[in-house]
């Protein structure tokens, strides 16, 4: 009789730390990936910067780079970086991964760019031109931010 009780309380200890250690693992994957409705939230962020690209709204897009990159590069600077030359038309995002560790995300932007004055016949034959810009964005104080590749 003694020894069926001990190994049921084998059994019921090792029950205990199996449910214990599935639930552990359970919530960090939980944490390590971004809900549907924090996806949203980034892509909409995406979608709302390139909209201000696409208006050559400069000064608004360099609202949406991290707090650390707009406390040293100055939005006059940020400004003078872009060109006139070219139109762009966001066509899509894809939310691509999340590294949970450094809060940081990798979207794809697909993006149609032209230029703004047709200087040849061959660029006249090519039209616009898609690109997949893959951009890297940053969760920080409760914000999707742009992360500068400078």
């Amino acid at each position: 009789m003694l020894r069926s009780n001990i190994g049921f309380s084998r059994g019921v200890c090792r029950t205990w730390v199996v449910v214990l250690l599935a639930l552990v693992c359970g919530a960090c994957t939980d944490s390590d990936q971004l809900t549907e409705k924090q996806v949203a939230a980034l892509e909409q962020r995406v979608r709302d910067r390139w909209q201000a690209l696409s208006e050559r709204d400069f000064e608004k897009a360099w609202e949406f780079t991290t707090p650390t990159f707009r406390a040293s590069f100055p939005k006059q600077l940020y400004v003078k970086k872009f060109s006139y030359a070219v139109e762009w038309e966001l066509t899509g995002v894809e939310f691509v991964n999340y590294d949970a560790p450094a809060a940081v995300a990798s979207v794809v932007a697909r993006v149609m760019s032209k230029p703004t004055k047709q200087t040849s016949t061959a660029s006249l034959l090519v039209g616009p031109i898609p690109n997949n810009l893959r951009e890297r964005w940053i969760f920080a104080d409760g914000e999707w931010w742009f992360s500068a590749n400078y």
